[in-house]
């Protein structure tokens, strides 16, 4: 095996920094005609890298060595080669790399297609791949040829994502949102060969669909969709040469995805509600679900297998992520150094303007109340769950409780709930965090003079509202990546976040300006008092910095205690390094401009 250590030895530091350090893995993929062929991301290195696993062989290579970290991979299908994607400094911005999966050069995987944002890679059998590209010109779609060559399928000015190609590689799926929604995706089915459409398909009843992927067995043409009712996810299997649709019910409440296993028979079912994961097999024979036993926690992500077999990711608030699968023990060939265990976290139901609120409590040990970080998540259509985070367990072991609430937009609690949030964007959930809040406070949990709102991404933008729109409930924000001016990060963003903001507020900033206005950190920034910590990304293209800078220097002329800390990344920190001496920049901060602060 040949691999590399980490940049610190685990055991050093202290334990709250042992957690962020522990090596991090995505789920492997592997390679569908060379199952023993795997791919996964890691930051074993200390920077988040590509590694080529072959599990017959038992090594272990490091794929890609880059300063500003590889998040995106794939294996082809022939277990061949391996394809990394190379954004530069981290923009998002660039290309797909092909390099062979024993080691070699680095060559374009798809010369023809020059720069973009990636939308979509589906790796298909025979050298076959769908590759979905976004540029400031549009969306397009190629099919990809054994060699390199492209064909494009698919063009639109909106945006548009490669999800399948069938088994037999006359069919390819992609979702668009050619009516202008990114949150109400339509479903349509192209030939291969010149791109014509077999089906096209939009959920008329305004619930959602989504396409998951074609049958894994030869000359089954079926695609399994999901569609949401009765405010609910379900399956439904798709004949797009006969036009049958079978439709499926699973009777799970929040949010469940669905994949076929290698069979065909069955579907693996991941059901997610009310922060936790549970996981069934879906009989496509007898229509019987049932239950696969998992502790208590999250399933972050889930593979099948041939065999039966799946591989799963899976942890809780107090257990560190475990690789593990239904039939075998799928163990990576790692230094084995899990990182220390943290405390659960506990439920909290809090009546709020739009209904019952969930929220996620960690608290350290001795009486309350304590100074609390709410912890607010990114997204904003994702959830805070009961799974394991260094910050939370960080924080706690600080002396400092831990609220994260699942405010309205946030997924796991049904589409109503998610869909919320497009009333009033940013102002709806800091309506749920207030609720929260004035709970934690009346029940002696949360000392009403140290509260700290926190976030990164969306969750960093709710923290600069937060302390404008709700001036006098805070005394401190760090807020990470985050949008400070709506109007001026759409313009500056990438060509899908625009996309998501025309959702969101119903237009663009020219169309729907006193939309933005209003739910725009700017806005409000005169009435921040309480000092804030604000880091960014020089090459974030979610989140531009330059709007941030902005903002920065509104509050400096108002004399307004503040931070900006800007790493040489882009909207993800890669580097573990950084990440810890992120959380240190925070704690610091926190003891600097927080009464009475925890030590």
């Amino acid at each position: 095996m040949t691999t590399t250590a980490p940049r610190r030895h685990l055991a050093d530091g202290p334990v709250w920094e042992r957690r962020f350090r522990a090596p991090r893995h995505t789920l492997p993929a592997w390679a569908k005609s060379a199952p023993d062929r795997c791919v996964f991301v890691s930051d074993l290195s200390g920077i988040a890298q590509v590694y080529a696993w072959d599990r017959a062989a038992g090594t272990l290579r490091r794929v890609t060595d880059r300063p500003s970290g590889t998040q995106q991979c794939a294996v082809e299908a022939s277990g061949e080669a391996v394809w990394w994607f190379d954004d530069g400094a981290g923009d998002e911005y660039g290309r797909w790399m092909r390099q062979p999966f024993t080691g070699g050069p680095d060559t374009p995987a798809v010369p023809s297609a020059g720069l973009y944002w990636p939308s979509g890679l589906a790796v298909g059998l025979d050298g076959h791949s769908l590759l979905g590209c976004s540029t400031e010109d549009g969306a397009e779609v190629h099919l990809v040829l054994p060699g390199g060559a492209a064909r494009r399928l698919y063009r639109h000015d909106e945006p548009a994502y490669a999800v399948d190609l069938s088994r037999s590689l006359d069919l390819a799926v992609i979702a668009h949102s050619e009516r202008g929604d990114l949150w109400d995706l339509g479903v349509r089915v192209l030939t291969t060969d010149d791109g014509a459409t077999v089906a096209d398909l939009a959920d008329e009843e305004g619930g959602g669909l989504e396409a998951v992927g074609f049958s894994p067995v030869r000359g089954d043409a079926r695609l399994l969709l999901q569609h949401q009712r009765d405010d609910r996810w379900e399956p439904v299997l798709f004949d797009p040469r006969t036009g049958e649709r079978t439709e499926l019910r699973l009777g799970l409440p929040g949010d469940v995805s669905v994949q076929w296993f290698q069979d065909a028979r069955s579907l693996l079912v991941v059901h997610d509600h009310e922060a936790r994961s549970t996981l069934h097999r879906y009989d496509l024979d007898s229509g019987r679900l049932e239950r696969i036993g998992t502790p208590p926690g999250v399933i972050a992500h889930a593979r099948t297998r041939p065999g039966g077999d799946a591989w799963l990711l899976w942890s809780s608030s107090a257990r560190p992520p475990e690789f593990r699968g239904l039939l075998e023990d799928p163990r990576l060939p790692v230094p084995d150094a899990p990182p220390p265990p943290a405390a659960e976290a506990r439920d909290l139901w809090v009546d709020g303007p739009g209904g019952r609120v969930h929220a996620l409590l960690n608290t350290p040990a001795g009486p309350g109340p304590y100074p609390a970080v709410f912890l607010l998540h990114g997204g904003p259509d994702e959830q805070d769950e009961d799974a394991f985070d260094p910050a939370v367990a960080a924080w706690t072991d600080h002396g400092f409780a831990v609220v994260r609430v699942n405010y309205r937009g946030s997924t796991g609690y049904g589409r109503e709930w998610t869909e919320a949030l497009r009333r009033r964007v940013g102002l709806t959930e800091l309506e749920d965090v207030a609720a929260v809040r004035r709970w934690t406070v009346g029940h002696g949990i949360a000392d009403p003079a140290r509260l700290v709102v926190a976030g990164w991404s969306w969750g960093g933008y709710l923290t600069l509202l937060a302390l404008g729109a709700q001036p006098g409930e805070w005394a401190l924000g760090l807020a990470g990546a985050p949008v400070a001016d709506c109007a001026a990060a759409h313009h500056g963003a990438m060509e899908e976040i625009k996309a998501l903001d025309r959702s969101l507020f119903g237009g663009s900033p020219d169309e729907v300006p006193e939309r933005y206005r209003e739910s725009s950190p700017l806005t409000y920034a005169d009435a921040v008092r309480a000092p804030v910590l604000i880091m960014a990304g020089a090459n974030d293209a979610r989140c531009p910095v330059a709007q941030v800078r902005d903002y920065a220097e509104r509050l400096a002329r108002r004399g307004v205690a503040h931070g900006l800390h800007v790493h040489d990344g882009g909207h993800s920190v890669t580097d573990v390094d950084e990440r810890v001496a992120m959380f240190r920049r925070q704690l610091e901060f926190a003891r600097a401009h927080l009464p009475q602060a925890a030590s």
